[in-house]
């Protein structure tokens, strides 16, 4: 059944994020839902404004909270009771899954992002202000989808670059 499962975005009141997603928890467990019901995520950021709120974190979508759930009926008027949260995003409040492109564009799922390409390589930047750069790559991390490189930009003068493993590829 989890393999049927599929992002949907809640509305909640603002400042009840981590409340309804709390509940959510409390009602996986009180009904026994942990196969429809997968996960939940109020994604953050770390807040950089002021030096005062260093380690402070700030929500990037405030108001909702994500769900990976098998919708049903059940499920649906199951989330749609619990207090703090005003609906599902969609049409006339129906539910609409996130598409695979949302997912990678909100981080809440990762592509498995393979290189062609190996630390000491040189490779070809395809996209961005750099296209059609060539660097060395220096630094390679699959699991975060980063590759850095240095690219000669001024003349003899190599600059660091970090980029997404996805804009480049290697020299032919």
């Amino acid at each position: 059944m989890a393999g049927q499962a599929k992002w949907y975005v809640i509305h909640t009141y603002s400042g009840y994020e981590k409340k309804v997603e709390a509940n959510i928890w409390k009602l996986i467990e009180n009904r026994n839902l942990q196969d429809v019901i997968i996960d939940t995520r109020v994604p953050e950021e770390e807040d950089n404004s002021a030096p005062e709120k260093k380690g402070a974190k700030v929500k990037i979508f405030p108001g909702y909270v994500f769900i990976k759930m098998v919708m049903s009926d059940d499920t649906w008027h199951a989330i749609r009771g619990i207090r703090g949260v005003t609906g599902f995003v969609g049409p006339e409040s129906k539910a609409v899954a996130l598409t695979e492109q949302e997912l990678i564009n909100m981080k809440l799922e990762k592509k498995a992002v393979e290189a062609s390409f190996a630390v000491g390589d040189t490779v070809n930047i395809l996209e961005g202000p750099l296209a059609g750069y060539t660097g060395k790559v220096i630094e390679l991390s699959e699991e975060q989808d980063k590759v850095k490189m240095l690219v000669d930009l001024f003349g003899g003068r190599e600059t660091e670059v970090d980029l997404r493993i996805d804009q480049v590829e290697p020299l032919s």
